[in-house]
């Protein structure tokens, strides 16, 4: 009874504000969990929630020395947690980073958009049916300057003969990424992070795992020639989808990249907006 009364008090004291609170919190709490899904952060979590469930079931039925460990394991479990979920973590600031503060790194021109992705199609058609091993990374809103700078840097416009030539076996950019921002290859010969996943088929290659790594810590699209078969991937998200062909690469390629066009602007955009009008209304 007594608890029911709190409750009530509680919900008569609530104001607009505290709901707000409340409302954002839960969205927060869902969009992190939404994140983890399927990751083996999941499985953690509710390891978690499950020793967190035993705090008040232990104190109710007077179980003293579990109490006592499991209150004093959390005093350190919130440094413990930091170590474990640190790629999740970089991920949800990541997302939130790109949601409301992002620079924009995509292609905003519709033509060049598609001249772009005709230039990539075109390269990873040939080198399928050549089996030529390739790793292509297509930079979005996550920045990857950290990529770069594992490789070569080339800042040259994408086009379907230099990706040929970047990927010929035996040369020394051929074993590793090449990224492209925008309309230009960025660097070659990148080293991307390997996929802690392990529930990935046995039968992936390096190239596979790193494309699914990267992903999986990015907003990338990364495209996969594979050296075997010269099957064509593409990794987005934590997620691979294998057997492209030419046409259905092109249409998913260009659907993805003109989706950040049609994105709404940035605050910092709008905020660049709204200094430039009033800029203009002062003179």
């Amino acid at each position: 009874m007594e608890t029911i009364n709190i409750i009530m008090n509680t919900v008569k004291n609530m104001t607009i504000s505290s709901v707000v609170d409340i409302l954002i919190v839960a969205y927060l709490i869902y969009r992190a969990y939404k994140l983890i899904l399927e990751t083996r952060a999941e499985l953690l979590l509710r390891g978690i929630v499950l020793i967190l469930l035993l705090i008040p079931i232990s104190y109710i039925f007077n179980l003293t020395m579990v109490y006592t460990i499991i209150s004093r394991t959390i005093t350190i479990g919130v440094l413990t947690l930091v170590i474990i979920f640190q790629p999740e973590i970089r991920r949800i600031l990541e997302h939130l980073g790109r949601s409301a503060f992002s620079e924009r790194r995509v292609l905003r021109d519709s033509d060049v958009l598609l001249k772009v992705v005709h230039e990539i199609v075109e390269a990873m058609d040939h080198m399928s049916q050549s089996k030529t091993g390739a790793l292509i990374v297509m930079e979005q809103d996550t920045g990857l300057e950290d990529i770069n700078e594992t490789g070569t840097k080339i800042d040259a416009v994408v086009s379907t003969a230099l990706l040929e030539n970047i990927f010929v076996a035996n040369t020394p950019l051929h074993d590793g990424a090449t990224v492209i921002r925008g309309d230009r290859i960025a660097a070659s010969g990148c080293v991307l992070p390997l996929t802690t996943n392990k529930d990935i088929s046995k039968s992936l290659g390096t190239r596979h795992r790193a494309a699914l790594g990267l992903s999986e810590v990015s907003d990338a699209v990364v495209l996969i020639v594979s050296e075997e078969t010269g099957t064509v991937s593409l990794a987005l998200n934590g997620k691979l989808v294998r057997n492209y062909d030419k046409e259905r690469l092109e249409k998913i390629l260009v659907k993805i990249l003109s989706s950040k066009i049609k994105k709404k602007i940035t605050w910092k955009e709008r905020v660049d907006q709204w200094l430039v009008k009033k800029d203009r209304t002062s003179s």
